[in-house]
């Protein structure tokens, strides 16, 4: 027989045909699908809580996923949680549903807000079924599918592990924010200056405000049944205080004003960051940092005049007169302490000239003095009673409105020198 032929070597495999190889061999497991969600609720309970929770999602988001709502659905309770967060403010409420498949994720809030809102008052179901994230919505009248974020990538909202919770009254702390955040600064470079200044104390709360040319302080003494509470439980954990951005607080004095009469507010502060609670609402923000600086020094100890005045006329009055002031917004007090007269004048060389008389109680000499007449009005608009003070001395030293009876507050608003 014939010798065998000697075979030649197989040549060696390179990378690229052991890697093809590879692949006809393995292929990787299947990822577990993700939990689908799925609830029943009312059209009228999902448009207000969305409603809500995005005030705080950004206009302008740093990442995509922080365009959307966090939606997480429990079987135990049967709860929807819906939270918006920008990275700084960040709001989170829940309502009951019936919940047939608990999950999470995320959806674009004006895309969903828009949906909702216009949906037909009823029952409206959410389920993501269809997997990848992708929701129908179905009312009565149709159904619409939207597609969404996994919620993994989501932030979590920032938790306070150590800090205690003061209880506060919700009604006394609306009245400080009302008569301190009109006093704001809007520049963004005098950081400390652009939040609220609160400090808290057994049995008294103080709000304070200032953006330079005005400043609003108010004291609130809760009623007698709250302060007894507040009084031991401030005693326990110490008075504090923090500089809350204006911008937080808007968005809970809007939130605090659907909030039941005699409701407490929950207050728990660490280190860079507060929130306040109450029912099943949060709201977290991020602290100012800095020291506020010490406004009390900018009262006047005395006043060498004083006005009282019905402050809806006053207020009226500088609102008729307004339209004809130019850029420089200002409007003339001329005080006649002899007539008990106060006249209004505005003269613009563009527009014309106008003038206001009132009565008013005038102690002391006369005198003429100039206001930028939008902060006039802000104070007038925000103090609370009929009748209110002006206390002042000179035409360029610092002027005080304060009520006649009411809350305890002081808006203090700086002349501006007359031309010639």
């Amino acid at each position: 027989p014939s010798p065998p032929v000697p075979q030649s070597p197989s040549p060696p495999w390179n990378i690229h045909q052991f890697s093809n190889a590879l692949h006809l061999h393995y292929s990787p497991l299947p990822s577990p699908p993700s939990p689908s969600m799925k609830f029943v609720c009312t059209q009228h309970d999902l448009n207000i809580n969305l409603a809500l929770v995005s005030r705080a999602v950004s206009t302008r988001p740093t990442h995509p996923v922080l365009a959307n709502i966090k939606i997480e659905a429990t079987a135990d309770p049967e709860r929807i949680r819906l939270t918006g967060f920008d990275l700084s403010l960040g709001i989170q409420t829940s309502f009951t549903a019936q919940v047939g498949e608990e999950g999470t994720l995320t959806l674009p809030a004006k895309l969903l807000n828009d949906i909702v809102a216009k949906l037909p008052s009823g029952e409206i179901s959410l389920d993501d079924e269809a997997g990848e994230n992708l929701v129908t919505i179905t009312s009565a009248s149709g159904r619409y599918q939207v597609r969404g974020m996994s919620a993994e990538e989501f932030p979590e909202l920032p938790s306070i592990e150590q800090g205690e919770t003061n209880q506060l009254s919700a009604a006394a702390f609306i009245d400080g924010l009302k008569g301190s955040l009109i006093a704001c600064s809007q520049d963004e470079s005098k950081q400390v200056l652009t939040g609220v200044y609160l400090k808290v104390e057994p049995e008294r709360l103080e709000f304070a405000a200032t953006d330079g040319h005005r400043l609003g302080i108010v004291e609130v003494y809760p009623t007698e049944s709250q302060t007894t509470q507040i009084a031991a439980e401030s005693a326990q954990k110490g008075s504090f205080e923090v500089t809350v951005p204006a911008k937080a607080l808007r968005e809970l004095e809007k939130m605090l004003g659907a909030i039941p009469e005699g409701d407490r507010l929950g207050l728990q502060l660490e280190q860079g960051q507060v929130v306040f609670g109450w029912g099943d609402r949060k709201l977290t923000t991020r602290t100012l940092e800095g020291k506020y600086p010490d406004y009390r020094l900018l009262i006047p100890r005395q006043f060498q005049r004083q006005i009282t005045v019905d402050r809806k006329q006053l207020l009226t009055a500088l609102e008729r007169i307004a339209v004809l002031s130019d850029q420089s917004n200002l409007v003339k007090f001329s005080i006649d302490s002899t007539k008990q007269s106060l006249d209004l004048s505005v003269e613009s060389q563009d527009r014309g000239s106008g003038r206001e008389s009132l009565t008013a109680q005038i102690s002391g000499t006369n005198l003429d003095i100039a206001f930028n007449i939008k902060y006039l009005m802000d104070g007038l608009k925000t103090l609370p009673t009929q009748e209110i003070t002006i206390s002042l001395n000179g035409p360029l030293e610092p002027v005080i409105l304060t009520p006649l009876g009411g809350i305890n507050m002081t808006y203090l608003v700086m002349p501006v020198q007359l031309r010639n």
